[in-house]
């Protein structure tokens, strides 16, 4: 896990490829092309990508213009600008009718670092998952956002795929299948189960690691798609570990955590601990100081599943 890579750095990448073989796709980015990287695809086809500037919920609309006509519009941004404030052409214009409109927003969560609390979104995942006909990406790396993009092509209707600025370690080769609406085992284990998603999937398997050292056998799955949710998987961590700790860079209420535990409570009720942002906003600050003060690390997941095997 030495080499990083943000995968908003592998979203721009995929674009052009996919681009060159698919005229249908187009891309809109509200006055940050640089940032989310849909740059790369504005140099190759300048004829396809559209700067609607800070207008996002005039991208949104327009976006949904585009899938009415028979194109596959991929619209970007800072997750806090994707999701606020185009809420309601999300929903209205996008999810309500079901159009084939890709949201890809980058910047999410707290590693967007020094730009503050404004700026991190730490309630998109639940402000999307909620959403009918809305699919819900949350891709661990760069090769396994790569191959979410394209999913998201060959998949008729909305998509939300949620990536992050900084540099996280690649999990994944190229070949590496990805299904979309399945969850992967990555690391067997009999005593308790760690889900994790995003950039909390690497510090999931350090956990892991470390707990193995001291005796506790952690299973570690990877749930990228959030939504459709991998129910069978879940239900399988439930009823052959005991436990289950879930791990996202994302508020505990209404994202991953939420989720897992719905599932859980209304199948195979187990301990569930949330390592996540607890119903808080964040600050500037360095990314890696930020994982710390608000409890994303390795040693938050290891003391949260030391908790649930005491249960």
């Amino acid at each position: 896990m030495s080499q990083k890579i943000a995968t908003r750095d592998a979203y721009g990448e995929i674009l052009v490829e996919l681009g060159k073989t698919n005229p249908r796709i187009v891309v809109l980015d509200a006055d940050l092309s640089k940032s989310t990287k849909t740059a790369n695809f504005k140099e190759v086809f300048p004829e396809r990508f559209f700067n609607m500037g800070v207008a996002e919920a005039d991208m949104m609309g327009t976006a949904a213009g585009l899938a009415a006509a028979g194109m596959i519009p991929f619209a970007s941004t800072f997750a806090i600008f994707a999701t606020g404030r185009a809420y309601d052409q999300l929903r209205n214009s996008i999810a309500y009718t079901a159009l084939n409109v890709k949201i890809v927003a980058t910047h999410a969560g707290i590693t967007v670092g020094e730009d503050g609390g404004s700026h991190q979104s730490i309630e998109d995942i639940a402000i999307m998952r909620v959403m009918p006909n809305m699919t819900v990406i949350v891709p661990a790396d760069g090769p396994e956002t790569k191959k979410a993009v394209q999913a998201a092509v060959e998949l008729e209707g909305p998509v939300y795929i949620r990536l992050g600025r900084s540099g996280v370690p690649v999990l994944f080769t190229e070949e590496e299948p990805f299904t979309l609406g399945k969850g992967k085992i990555l690391r067997e284990g009999k005593d308790i189960s760690i889900i994790a998603v995003g950039i909390m999937v690497s510090k999931a398997l350090e956990a892991a690691e470390t707990l193995s050292q001291q005796g506790i056998e952690a299973r570690v799955i990877n749930l990228s798609t959030i939504k459709p949710l991998d129910e069978d998987i879940i239900i399988q961590a439930a009823r052959e570990t005991g436990g289950i700790v879930t791990a996202e860079e994302h508020s505990i209420i209404g994202g991953l955590g939420g989720a897992v535990s719905e599932v859980t409570a209304e199948n195979c009720p187990v301990p569930v601990k949330r390592v996540g942002v607890r119903d808080t906003f964040g600050e500037s600050g360095l990314p890696e100081l930020l994982l710390e003060k608000y409890g994303l690390t390795p040693e938050n997941i290891i003391k949260a599943a030391k908790e649930v095997l005491q249960k």
